[in-house]
């Protein structure tokens, strides 16, 4: 009996044996080697094309080892973005540094790197791992330096501190990566390494010059952090030059700094087509080859975009670049890979049991809401205008931002299943009895809208009133339609999940809408077409609109001359992905707002309530966009457009109260708002909970905190020239002049008192100093605080900012209630860079100021911020 247990047991041992060397057909899928092992295992099994091939960012399968396709670019700038899968999208990355709370930033990552961990598992569940915006490799966070606020791609950014960035870029990191010993929950990018923060169109040709001490002070201070403390996975090299160097090839960036100094030991990325701007822009490089060589030479591992490191394999024969340097880039993509699971059965990391119930859920979406609550700034609240009366009679609610989708999900965004604009958040919560009307009355840069017609009548197809429909159950109108049907307009809205016709449902699907229009008249008419996701219109075999592959900018417009009885044949295409699905096509024509109009209309109204500021539409990355005051994605001038402003000072005539709330990604010049409108909230670019959150605010649920992340200047005079990269005279810490609303800058409903700040009076050289400071909420509601910590030299004699962030803190006080914040300041902090660039701490005095603003604000706040001067020996 004993013998036959022995032999059963053996013959088990060898059973599970065989399964294994089935299933570890590969010594690299040993998971009892180490992942150094493995990946040298792997690595050493590639032919010089296939290692060639791993180093594109769209990096194709090698079946014979068993290897998937993967493409490595993917994004999660505040919230998982771009996937064909419904998402959570949170404030702007602007907004999120305006709560100023690295809890609330470390959660948002976490959320985010779960829905994303869902979503990958969903692609690798039906071999879709190939496919872009479905990996874990996400390129963010973007923590270069806000320098200027015509950049349009500050919005991305953590604002124009380098403390603040590095502090909210190392929380966003950490929660995205996880905690686990072994496994990456996702990878992180640090990005644009280093220099760069505009202009658009000068990107892919500019060089950058700037001296030690302000490289080290001011545009590399949060990569040292992430790469040297927060382990972030991957760096993307920016496109433009830095000392005449591409900085995907530079020796003192890359080379000296990145690898060397801190050894960063994981991946770096290249900036999309950046490769190819060596030879086709910068002209540093010759060719492909050439460029690519000295690329990878540098640490650049991947070529994101197009197929400009396909010459390495040319380049390793004609001897510009050996093998073992591919090698190196090879090893460290696949150990990433490796970090991520990506090698490993399901059941070994946690982060692959991620369910995709996590998409979207309730803690989410909840935390969607608080941090677009927490990031809305109170510029101004004369007499105490807000919060309004939930029980007001009348509200007018105004402007091209009121019921604009686009505005609140910035750029570089997921699409959620719901989202709230002002205009609804303000109906959501406005009372029962009070009438809310909304009209548009101007455009962002002029004050002549669409004003629709009803047409319908025109529209024909063989006989027939209305339009032809086709839906076709894929996204490319591919193959024969599912269904066929007559609709009398285009005008579609449907629920998620909601039946469309047939078999199909509001989500993966595609449409074609045809009809013959016979115009009653000579003159013309404007065709308005909007749409979830992509569309594009036709008249008569003509493409007049195309937003197709990048819907960015909601409702498009073209305008047809007509002439009478003369039949037209429109098309308009359209294909939905995940969610709700709308599509529809208007017609009118153009008219001026009459603002004095507006406001006789409106004489029982009991407050105005304008919705403004600027768009994604507007700023961004390489924008088509040319209107007074933006071009190709930055801003031309920063003041408020004027049109808006008019219409402003008309509303104002009224005498009823006035509130401007302001949508934006960046400081805009408000002299008048500033002088004459009593209310103005900074709401930033939201995210799908913007208008609850505004709403929230301006009817008093909620008591608003956020402060300020970049100075907003007064006017344009105050900016230096948009290409000087120096800082001298800019952001807080080097401006001279006085801005119209300081960074660190927000008020409150409540009022807050500091005092019984206590700290050393001397202090020794590298030693870390405590400080600590009473605050209480000396007003009569409950509300947060952000306590800021700043240090300001004494000594003219020694190069350094007027003043520096080296602390914060978000806090809730109830009425009355006073708590002792503390602060460590560790002798970098007590440190400034000296003009060599090395880091060289304070001697003699220094004064520290703690408050809700920085020292020195010109826009009162009384009893709200303490000072002291310390002996530094």
């Amino acid at each position: 009996m004993k013998t036959k247990k022995i032999t059963t047991l053996i013959a088990l041992i060898i059973s599970c044996y065989c399964l294994a060397q089935e299933k570890e057909k590969f010594r690299f899928q040993n998971t009892k080697l180490s992942f150094e092992e493995r990946v040298n295992d792997l690595v050493s099994q590639l032919t010089l094309e296939e290692k060639v091939s791993q180093m594109l960012n769209s990096s194709p399968a090698i079946p014979r080892l068993a290897i998937p396709a993967y493409d490595w670019w993917n994004e999660t700038l505040h919230g998982v973005a771009r996937t064909p899968f419904k998402t959570t999208v949170y404030p702007q990355a602007i907004a999120m540094a305006a709560t100023f709370d690295k809890n609330s930033l470390f959660k948002m990552a976490d959320y985010s790197a779960l829905e994303g961990r869902a979503i990958y598992n969903k692609a690798v569940a039906t071999g879709r791992t190939n496919e872009r915006y479905l990996g874990l490799t996400y390129w963010t966070p973007n923590i270069n330096i806000f320098r200027d606020p015509r950049w349009g791609r500050g919005q991305e950014t953590y604002g124009e501190d380098p403390y603040l960035a590095s502090v909210l870029g190392d929380s966003f990191v950490k929660g995205l990566q996880g905690d686990d010993p072994k496994y990456l929950k996702a990878a992180a990018c640090a990005k644009h390494y280093a220099v760069h923060s505009g202009p658009e169109s000068l990107r892919h040709t500019f060089n950058v010059d700037v001296t030690p001490y302000e490289l080290w002070d001011t545009y590399l201070p949060a990569f040292k952090k992430l790469v040297t403390e927060s382990k972030v996975a991957g760096v993307m090299c920016a496109y433009n030059a830095f000392r005449t160097q591409p900085c995907c090839a530079s020796d003192i960036l890359m080379t000296d700094i990145l690898r060397n100094q801190w050894k960063f030991d994981g991946y770096v990325t290249s900036d999309c087509w950046a490769i190819d701007d060596f030879f086709k822009n910068h002209k540093t490089h010759p060719d492909a080859e050439s460029a690519s060589a000295d690329a990878v030479f540098h640490g650049t591992d991947i070529d994101c975009g197009t197929d400009a490191y396909k010459a390495l394999v040319q380049a390793v024969k004609n001897g510009k670049i050996s093998e073992k340097q591919i090698d190196i880039s090879v090893k460290r993509l696949f150990m990433i890979r490796f970090r991520l699971g990506m090698f490993d059965p399901a059941e070994m990391v946690k982060y692959a049991q991620t369910p995709a119930s996590v998409l979207e859920n309730t803690a989410h979406q909840q935390h969607a809401l608080k941090m677009a609550r927490q990031s809305m700034v109170l510029l101004r609240n004369e007499k105490n205008v807000l919060p309004l009366n939930k029980n007001l009679k009348k509200i007018v609610v105004l402007g091209p931002n009121a019921d604009n989708s686009i505005s609140i999900l910035g750029n570089y965004n997921g699409t959620p299943s719901k989202l709230t604009t002002v205009l609804q958040g303000i109906k959501e919560k406005a009372g029962p009895n009070t009438e809310i009307v909304y009209e548009k009355a101007v455009n962002f840069t002029n004050d002549t809208l669409l004003v629709y017609q009803n047409l319908k009548n025109q529209y024909a197809y063989e006989g027939k009133q209305g339009f032809k429909a086709e839906y076709y159950n894929n996204k490319n109108l591919s193959g024969e339609p599912e269904a066929v049907r007559t609709e009398p307009e285009i005008n579609n809205f449907w629920q998620e999940g909601e039946v469309v016709i047939k078999n199909i449902k509001a989500n993966q699907f595609s449409a074609r809408y045809s009809t013959n229009f016979t115009a009653e008249k000579d003159g013309s008419v404007t065709f308005e077409v909007s749409a979830d996701d992509g569309y594009r219109f036709l008249i008569d075999g003509k493409q007049v609109i195309n937003a197709w592959d990048r819907n960015r900018w909601g409702e498009k417009t073209f305008k047809l001359i007509t002439k009478k009885n003369t039949v037209y044949k429109l098309v308009l295409e359209y294909w939905q992905g995940e969610g709700k699905a709308n599509v529809a096509l208007n017609t009118g024509n153009f008219e001026k707002t009459d603002s004095k109009k507006i406001v006789d209309n409106n004489k029982d109204a009991d407050a105005f309530i304008y919705v403004g500021g600027i768009s994604p539409q507007l700023e961004g990355e390489e924008m088509p966009v040319n209107f007074p005051g933006f071009a190709g994605g930055d801003r031309t001038s920063i003041l408020l457009p004027k049109v808006q402003t008019e219409l402003m000072k008309a509303l104002k005539t009224s005498g009823k109260p006035v509130v401007f709330v302001m949508m934006t990604g960046s400081a805009i010049a408000i002299p008048w708002e500033a002088e004459n409108i009593p209310a103005i909230l900074n709401a930033w670019y939201g995210g799908q909970a913007a208008g609850n959150a505004v709403s929230d605010i301006l009817f008093g649920d909620y008591n608003p905190a956020g402060r300020l992340p970049v100075t907003f200047y007064k006017s344009d005079s105050d900016l230096p020239a948009f290409v000087d990269y120096s800082m001298d005279n800019k952001t807080y810490r080097y401006f001279k002049g006085d801005p119209l609303y300081g960074f660190g800058y927000g008020l409150s409903y409540t009022s807050f008192k500091y005092d019984q700040l206590k700290v050393s009076s001397k202090i020794k050289k590298g030693q870390p100093v405590s400080v600590s400071v009473r605050i209480t909420n000396t007003g009569k509601s409950e509300g947060e605080e952000v306590t800021q910590l700043y240090i300001i030299n004494q000594n003219p004699s020694v190069k350094a900012p007027l003043k520096s962030l080296k602390g914060f803190e978000r806090l809730n006080l109830k009425s009355g209630e006073s708590k002792i914040i503390s602060f460590t300041l560790s002798p970098e902090d007590l440190s400034s860079i000296n003009t060599e660039g090395n880091l060289k701490q304070f001697s003699g005095k220094i004064k520290l100021a703690i408050g809700g603003c920085q020292p020195d604000e010109k826009n009162e706040i009384k009893n709200n911020i303490v000072t002291q001067i310390i002996q530094i020996d």
